[in-house]
């Protein structure tokens, strides 16, 4: 068996209570590695087309990577994934803390669920032993709750790990989101609101097993020099976490403002990672194996106004789409949302998405008193975000609609509502404004999970001379502007993304500032193959292209690698740096990209010979009906 692996995939069918296991080969991990190469191969190899996202023959995956669980820093994630209910394509999210660690040291590098329980359970695994348990007590309850229950039914062993949902998936809001140890979410596509359609509460991990590594010594010496360096790499993620840029970000018209009608918050220095920490910031906290601690960890004990700090504290993320995006300058209660949607199980980018939607939904009339249930939707109104994330959680109300997702909402509201949906295949922006950046601008039309950050580009990368010793390591010689398009920007923007993914399918924090090199020496250090950049690579355009032939045999086309109406259009106070993006110089830089990764130019769909190049000539199966 690979070192570094446990070579065992847990099968579960909830429908009848089996378990069983999956010993795959060793070239299915040199070939998928992990993370999300896992989750294409099963959804692509197991699963039907066409399944009901919400019923039980999706398949719901938790990978771990090859680097998570071993003591290097930045093992930490692991990732989630499945058919979407929010975009009907391919579903995934990736999560730090602990669990992922937890899993794979308690013998099992995957868990896959199909099926649905005849009533509420839990999943035990414990140093690779198996119990599908009872979960009716704990139905309903918050995560908080939730883990205090079952780590206290397993014993009181407080490093027992849990990935787990809250009354949001449960009440299958199409963004709920699987949280990890509380604080960390794997917050996209839904994956909540399917693990809450098999009644699935929780898996409870403990693992006192080691995994083994190929060459120690050579492991020892990487890991020690992160150990080593990480201050002077990552001091600023230690010290103000990833909100530290948000003032500059303001500055140059990149800050999601007022469901991004603007890229400028006037108040942005009050929501800033330096007012945090220097106000409401107890505390650091990290992931598995790493120093760095970039976790928030926020308390507030006020009349109206209580957070507790077993939740954490906001990330950029959050402030963003709770801040800026709904237009409040109110740490305390961005921070309360934050807490609100970690103790539900909610997508903070989504659910503070469908907040601002809905603000100014209310701003131009679409939305009254009446059909808010009596809420001031202004932008701006803190009180009435926070009630409304709630009410999202629970169906009630405005929030029954707005939890099927803002698309499916401006349908129903009518009128030009859907110009406020700022949403691709369905699923909310994040927090970074593409009308400064539009190589960034093709992600967001181009990834198969819908609008997404983890897996894009960010344009300043390439934008000055002289170019980074990072970019040119990929082949990339030229620098371009931001706000170009040219097939220069198409060929960057597909060798960085195919490098992002690679991330997810090692189980490896993209914050920590190892080199390509490094990374691909620490594989080969843990699983003794002689590997490369250019290996890893591959790894990453297969993942890719196994998602994209996903979303094509469940029915998505070209047609919906497209970005909404407002990416078209100026700010409403234009800023510095922004061009919108011309839809017609976005189809060309889509065709040319189709091109570049061997996708029919006319359907973007991944050729014969590049799936037979890329060694899963079997996933051209899958794409035969669609000729």
């Amino acid at each position: 068996m690979v070192a570094g692996f446990t070579g065992r995939i847990l099968r579960v069918d909830l429908s009848d209570g089996r378990t069983w296991v999956d010993e795959m080969p060793d070239s299915f991990y040199r070939r998928y590695l992990g993370g999300n190469g896992f989750i294409a191969y099963y959804l692509l190899h197991e699963m039907a087309s066409g399944v009901d996202a919400l019923g039980p023959d999706n398949l719901l995956v938790f990978a771990t990577g090859t680097f998570t669980g071993l003591p290097i820093t930045g093992a930490g994630r692991s990732s989630v994934g499945c058919k979407s209910p929010l975009t009907g394509g391919y579903g995934s999210a990736d999560v730090g803390g602990f669990f992922g660690a937890e899993l794979k040291q308690a013998g099992y590098d995957a868990v896959v669920v199909q099926g649905i329980s005849p009533k509420p359970v839990y999943l035990w695994i414990n140093d690779g032993n198996v119990e599908i348990r009872d979960a009716s007590h704990i139905w309903g309850e918050n995560t908080l709750e939730t883990q205090e229950a079952i780590q206290a039914e397993l014993g009181g062993d407080s490093r027992i790990r849990l990935a787990m949902i809250g009354p949001g998936g449960e009440n299958l809001v199409k963004y709920a989101c699987v949280i990890n140890d509380l604080r960390h979410s794997a917050g996209r596509s839904g994956t909540g609101a399917v693990m809450g359609s098999k009644k699935l509460k929780a898996i409870a991990a403990r693992g006192k097993g080691r995994l083994p590594v190929a060459d120690q010594d050579k492991f020892r010496e990487l890991s020690r020099f992160m150990t080593d360096h990480w201050k002077e790499m990552s001091w600023a993620q230690h010290d103000v976490g990833t909100p530290g840029g948000l003032v500059g970000l303001s500055q140059i018209g990149a800050l999601p403002t007022r469901n991004f009608q603007d890229g400028q918050f006037e108040q942005a220095e009050k929501i800033t990672g330096t007012t945090l920490r220097d106000t409401i910031m107890t505390g650091r906290e990290g992931c598995y194996a790493c120093p760095v601690r970039c976790k928030r960890v926020v308390e507030v004990h006020e009349l109206g106004m209580d957070i507790d700090p077993q939740y954490g504290g906001p990330e950029y993320e959050t402030i963003g789409a709770f801040g800026s995006n709904c237009g409040i300058d109110d740490l305390k209660a961005i921070s309360k949302a934050h807490e609100l949607c970690n103790a539900y199980g909610l997508d903070t980018i989504s659910c503070g998405m469908a907040v601002s939607f809905a603000m100014e939904c209310y701003e131009n009339n679409l939305l009254t008193l009446e059909s808010t249930g009596g809420l001031d939707l202004s932008f701006g109104n803190a009180a009435s975000m926070l009630k409304l994330v709630e009410m999202i959680c629970r169906r009630e109300g405005l929030g029954a609609l707005l939890a099927e997702g803002t698309d499916a909402a401006a349908a129903s509201i009518g009128g030009n509502a859907m110009e406020f949906s700022i949403t691709v295949k369905g699923q909310p922006f994040p927090m970074h404004e593409c009308r400064t950046r539009h190589g960034q601008a093709l992600g967001y039309a181009l990834s198969p999970t819908g609008a997404d950050h983890m897996h894009n580009f960010w344009d300043e990368s390439i934008a000055n001379e002289p170019l980074g010793q990072g970019v040119q390591e990929l082949g990339i010689y030229t620098s371009v502007p931001r706000t170009d398009l040219s097939p220069d920007k198409v060929r960057a923007y597909m060798y960085v993304s195919n490098w992002q993914w690679v991330f997810n399918h090692l189980g490896n924090c993209m914050f920590i500032n190892w080199t390509r090199q490094q990374m691909a020496d620490i594989v080969s250090a843990i699983t003794g193959w002689q590997t490369n950049v250019w290996e890893l690579m591959r790894a990453g355009e297969r993942g890719v292209t196994m998602a994209r032939a996903f979303n094509m045999r469940e029915g998505l086309t070209r047609d919906d690698d497209r970005l909404p109406l407002r990416m078209q259009q100026y700010h409403v106070t234009s800023t510095l740096n922004e061009e919108p993006v011309d839809p017609e110089v976005l189809e060309e830089a889509k065709e040319t990209f189709y091109e570049m990764m061997g996708w029919d130019r006319e359907t973007g769909k991944p050729t014969r010979g590049k799936l037979q190049e890329l060694d899963i000539a079997w996933v051209y199966d899958q794409l035969a009906a669609l000729d």
